[in-house]
């Protein structure tokens, strides 16, 4: 059996299309797309899902594989696919701002760690939350949710349509001001109630003088906080769904799929 090379550059066209939504889609993917799983990984993987996917899928488009259009699909089905794993992003990001917020008050901000997801140097706290909610993450199987909202992206939202992605970064950057909320909604209690510690201190600073504030207040307003953020686990679950419920809804408006 002989193949023409028209042939081959045929079916390549039908797969590097899909493929490229799917591997921008798996490199900001949480988890997925952290510096601890390796890049070859990730091909693999997207290789795997856009060859069970594509005999499924719509057909594109007929495109030259080396032409001007086809290098600005590529361009295009990547951004797409960059933009939706990003939304998993920030979701995580969500909760280490809120404990960053509840450290920075509590004092617990000078324990920092390093990121080995990211490499930065953050919060010891921060990185606690960032744990619980990858493993809750995990747990709920929102990785596989989210690449089946992908996946279905290529029926609702085919290759080449005449959609403009410009709407869906701007739902995106429009969302975003639910990290800020969230985070502020999971930390309000222990703003507050750090706040009145601060006061306390500030009274018993006035009433008397002689006591080192710095010597008494510090230690115990590390313990309040400690105890601050035993009571806010209890919450922190809810807080997640609700999270990972907004950020579903919103993966559904950017490929305008019904969820």
């Amino acid at each position: 059996m002989v193949f023409q090379a028209e042939q081959i550059l045929e079916v390549m066209a039908l797969y590097i299309l899909p493929f490229a939504r799917l591997s921008g889609f798996l490199m900001t993917l949480s988890v997925i797309g952290s510096r601890n799983i390796s890049a070859r990984f990730r091909v693999l993987l997207a290789l795997s899902i856009t060859a069970l996917i594509v005999p499924v899928i719509p057909a594109t488009q007929a495109v030259s594989l080396f032409s001007a259009e086809s290098f600005l699909l590529i361009i295009e089905q990547t951004l797409i696919g960059i933009a939706l794993g990003f939304v998993s992003r920030l979701l995580l990001e969500t909760f280490v701002i809120g404990a960053q917020v509840i450290a920075m008050q509590s004092g617990l901000g000078f324990a920092s760690l390093v990121d080995p997801a990211n490499g930065n140097s953050v919060p010891a706290l921060g990185q606690f939350f960032l744990m619980l909610t990858t493993l809750l993450f995990l747990a709920v199987d929102g990785h596989l949710v989210m690449t089946r909202l992908v996946v279905e992206s290529f029926t609702s939202f085919p290759i080449g349509s005449s959609y403009n992605i410009s709407e869906m970064f701007l739902q995106l950057v429009q969302w975003s001001k639910w990290i800020f909320a969230a985070a502020l909604i999971m930390s309000v209690v222990a703003i507050a109630s750090l706040l009145i510690v601060n006061l306390s201190f500030g009274v018993m600073t006035r009433a008397a003088p002689q006591i080192n504030v710095f010597a008494v207040g510090f230690p115990l307003t590390m313990v309040t906080g400690l105890i601050l953020v035993w009571l806010t686990l209890a919450y922190f679950v809810p807080h997640f769904e609700a999270q990972m419920s907004r950020a579903s809804s919103l993966v559904c408006n950017m490929v305008q799929l019904k969820c």
